[in-house]
């Protein structure tokens, strides 16, 4: 199956779906099309409430496309490529309606950065997090601010620096990453429908207000994950870096 980014609208649920084969990674390409979709919906007065979610069962988002990665050659490709990780989270902190985000598997890198830019994120109990920028010789540099916002500067710490280890989905809870966590896609499904009704027939006014005050002090955000960007992409044209991907590819 060839990747994609799309969305519907029903009775007041605006859902954004996003799939790529290799465990719904994210190339450059993809990255704006998500941050177009979540833009498209925050505008549309027929979507009271954004669900963002994935295909599959394994993976929610792998992150950073290792193929896209290797191919940077210059500073400038590499600021674009990771700007596409900004501009979905400014995406979605900037949308003026609560975004739920359904993760039904595993989170790394910039899924764990998209899960922490949600408003309210439902996950499965096998949902586990891992931030493994560090172990491929980069960063956690753009998601790191939103991540950091939703779990505190300690836990980020941790995320950070044992990059190669997965936290369980109990842990992400614990620390405030997930909202709710389910035995079962179908009962985080039920859930996810229950809370979306809810919200679908609560005031637009109310919620757009509400979105803007939970999201204060942010607002350098649309300069700051730029600059952020420019660090992750002058790091992968590094030898330790490119050599650090090519061995995790091959082990992979």
């Amino acid at each position: 199956m060839e990747p994609y980014v799309k969305s519907e609208i029903k009775d007041g649920v605006g859902t954004i779906t996003f799939f790529h084969p290799q465990s719904n990674s994210m190339p450059g390409t993809q990255l704006r099309n998500l941050a177009a979709e979540i833009e498209k919906l925050g505008k549309d007065d027929n979507a009271k409430v954004i669900v963002l979610k994935s295909e599959g069962e394994k993976a929610f988002c792998a992150g950073a496309s290792f193929d896209e990665l290797i191919a940077i050659k210059d500073i400038e490709t590499g600021l674009k490529f990771f700007s596409g990780f900004a501009l979905v989270i400014n995406a979605m902190r900037k949308a003026p309606k609560f975004v739920i985000a359904r993760v039904q598997g595993k989170a790394v890198g910039g899924g764990v950065g998209i899960a922490s830019a949600a408003d309210y994120t439902i996950a499965v109990t096998g949902a586990s997090v891992k931030l493994s920028e560090l172990a491929v010789g980069i960063g956690p540099f753009v998601v790191g601010p939103a991540v950091e916002r939703k779990i505190g500067t300690s836990s980020f710490c941790q995320l950070t620096i044992d990059a190669t280890e997965w936290k369980s989905s109990e842990w992400a809870k614990e620390k405030g990453l997930y909202a709710e966590v389910f035995p079962s896609p179908e009962e985080m499904d039920t859930a996810i429908t229950f809370l979306t009704d809810k919200l679908s027939k609560s005031n637009p006014e109310a919620m757009a207000m509400l979105k803007k005050v939970m999201w204060e002090g942010t607002e350098h955000w649309d300069k700051l994950l730029i600059e952020r960007a420019g660090m992750s992409g002058k790091l992968v044209l590094s030898e330790f870096t490119v050599n650090a991907i090519n061995k995790f590819k091959t082990k992979a």
